[in-house]
């Protein structure tokens, strides 16, 4: 083995001892007693092995060979006590540990989640969902199999070899010596194998969590999939995927099984020149054959933990790599953590202001350029302009998803980067323009947007949303199970139940981020009624691809490529026929697209020239 081989199986097994110490640390002492009792369970599996080993010689010497009768029925209850023990001994240390096992597993998955939740919209930008959450399965278990692992091989193996070694050199010395030649060979065979086995392992997690994020990516966009018939284009990336694992298992499970043809060879060498050279000398010296029936039998049974210990590594190193993929998750620091000075939002009167602000999503994607205005609390602001503009991103800011580059954001004077973020994202209530709802029921998703709300509390947002009627045409009224992302809900039903999670917080500050995007027009004419009611007293920020409610607004923001190019009321934006919201509102009303007249009735809507218009707002 050259230097720099040396230098990094040294660094592998530091690794794994590094990482053994930090999962023993981190839950250790949880454990200490069910560990100890599995320990004790598995030195009773370790002595009783050795024993066996060891009762052989009188076995032979005094039953067979001095026939010694009255020895007879203290041997054999000997043999079935030690065996008894021994099968005793096995259950109890198989379902400690895999008890502690699951336990492990179970707070792991509550830590990665918990952990999860703090971080924040960074991270899950920077990854796609269906393959975390498949890496997340895959690996949890590698803290259980670190420490399991460790046990065993330590607790069992080990001192079953050291006691078997120890009956073997008691009863033959120059036998054991024999013997010992197995090991140098097997200890550079294991080193050589670990370091192929870490990148294969690791290769190998990466690509099965992309085939497992392929198919969850399939089943929830199904409808694409049919409707643009896409079947045999996923086959043919499913089936290049499925290959790409079977191939790497199949490299994995070649490498790591080289050990056993070898180290049986191995063992089968030795055996047999260990029965030739006993055999030979007990012919020709004439020595009871007890000693050497004790000593082969000690020998084979010391090479089942003895090819464990070989193989322990194995196991570890793919622990290893699973372990050390969580702790890459558990070791990713939120870059949003509140400021050692960060109190509660206390929100009075609702002012919002924007102050200079300036954001980007990266070196090359700035969005927005010194924006500046003030909501005022308790009236509605609109945000008015084209696709990429930076409306949804002002949305995202003052919720804290992201932190502004430069600028500030104040409520009520308060900079929000010096308040928690709970208490600031407690007082907002916010409907996305693509409603999203969990599984459980009708009710469970409405009160996520307030605990403690009463189920009367919940029907009255159902009622103020228009979603009251259609949730009792369901089998279970508002029991009724919404399945995966509310599949069984139509994109309509979806948003008025978003919208009734929203009114239930009863938050002083309301966002909506085109909140009625889909909904059917007489929908949307009702819903709007409901939140022209629900606005009132409120500071509400408006982003609609449709101006019926920014004809009504209070104030009204223009964006323009990330920059405020005006701002002011309806009627003052509609004074300068040349302004980007009078041709926002002009294309839009040539459309037809439900604008309300000076009267307050709604125009009737051009269904083909509205849907050409519709984008120039979004």
């Amino acid at each position: 083995m050259t230097t720099a081989q040396m230098e990094k199986a040294k660094a592998s097994r530091g690794e794994i001892v590094g990482v053994i110490r930090r999962v023993a640390a981190e839950n250790g002492r949880a454990y200490a007693w069910q560990y100890g009792l599995a320990a004790l369970f598995l030195l009773v599996i370790a002595g009783t092995t050795a024993f066996t080993a060891w009762i052989m010689r009188d076995v032979i010497d005094e039953i067979f060979y001095r026939q010694r009768a009255d020895l007879i029925a203290l041997i054999s209850l000997a043999i079935l006590a030690s065996f008894a023990l021994r099968g005793i001994a096995t259950y109890g240390q198989a379902v400690i540990l895999a008890k502690i096992g699951n336990n492990l597993v179970a707070r792991y998955q509550r830590r990665i989640f918990d952990h999860l939740m703090k971080l924040g919209m960074d991270f899950f930008s920077a990854q796609r969902s269906s393959q975390l959450v498949a890496q997340i399965n895959q690996n949890v278990g590698g803290v259980r199999d670190l420490l399991n692992i460790t046990v065993t091989s330590i607790a069992r193996d080990a001192v079953s070899l050291v006691a078997l070694v120890g009956v073997m050199v008691y009863q033959d010395p120059v036998l054991s010596m024999i013997a010992f030649l197995i090991g140098p060979p097997l200890v550079l065979l294991v080193g050589h194998l670990m370091r192929r086995l870490r990148r294969l392992n690791r290769e190998a997690i990466l690509v099965n969590s992309r085939l497992f994020g392929a198919v969850q990516e399939a089943v929830q966009g199904v409808a694409i999939v049919k409707a643009f018939t896409m079947e045999d284009q996923l086959s043919k990336r499913m089936d290049a995927l499925v290959s790409d694992v079977e191939a790497r298992s199949n490299k994995i499970a070649r490498v790591s099984e080289r050990l056993s043809p070898i180290s049986e060879t191995l063992a089968g060498v030795v055996v047999a020149t260990v029965i030739a050279y006993a055999g030979y000398r007990s012919t020709m010296g004439a020595q009871p054959p007890g000693a050497v029936f004790s000593f082969i039998t000690a020998l084979l049974l010391a090479y089942d933990p003895a090819r464990r210990l070989a193989r322990t590594q194995v196991g570890l190193e793919r622990a290893l790599v699973n372990a050390r993929m969580i702790y890459e998750i558990l070791d990713t620091e939120p870059r949003q953590e509140d400021t050692p000075d960060a109190g509660a939002l206390k929100v009075g009167k609702g002012d919002i202001r924007f102050e200079a602000v300036s954001f980007s999503y990266g070196p090359d994607m700035p969005v927005l350029h010194e924006v500046s205005f003030t909501a005022a609390g308790g009236k509605t602001t609109a945000i008015v302009g084209a696709s990429g503009a930076g409306k949804s991103t002002l949305i995202a800011l003052l919720q804290r998803f992201y932190d502004v580059d430069g600028g500030r954001i104040e409520i009520d004077g308060q900079d929000i980067a010096h308040v928690t973020k709970r208490s600031l994202r407690q007082s907002i209530a916010y409907v996305s323009q693509h409603p999203y709802l969990f599984e459980g029921t009708i009710a469970d998703n409405i009160r996520y947007g307030r605990a403690g709300a009463t189920d009367d509390e919940i029907r009255l947002a159902a009622e103020q949303a228009f979603a009251d009627e259609f949730i009792r045409q369901q089998p279970d009224g508002y029991d009724t199970p919404v399945g995966e992302s509310g599949a069984s809900l139509s994109g309509g039903q979806r948003q008025r139940i978003s919208i009734a999670r929203a009114l239930v917080r009863k938050a002083p500050i309301l966002l909506l981020d085109e909140a009625t995007s889909a909904l059917d027009n007489e929908s949307e004419a009702r819903v709007q009624a409901a939140l022209s009611t629900v606005m009132q007293g409120r500071t509400t920020i408006v982003i609609a691809h449709r101006l019926s409610t920014v004809v009504s607004a209070d104030h009204i923001v223009v964006l323009d490529q990330g920059r405020l190019v005006e701002q002011g009321t309806h009627a003052d934006l509609m004074a300068d026929p040349n302004s980007v919201y009078a041709r926002f509102h002009n294309l839009h009303d040539e459309a037809g697209l439900g604008l309300v007249d000076d009267t307050g009735e709604t125009k009737k809507e051009e269904p083909q020239r509205a849907s050409a218009a519709a984008g120039s707002l979004r």
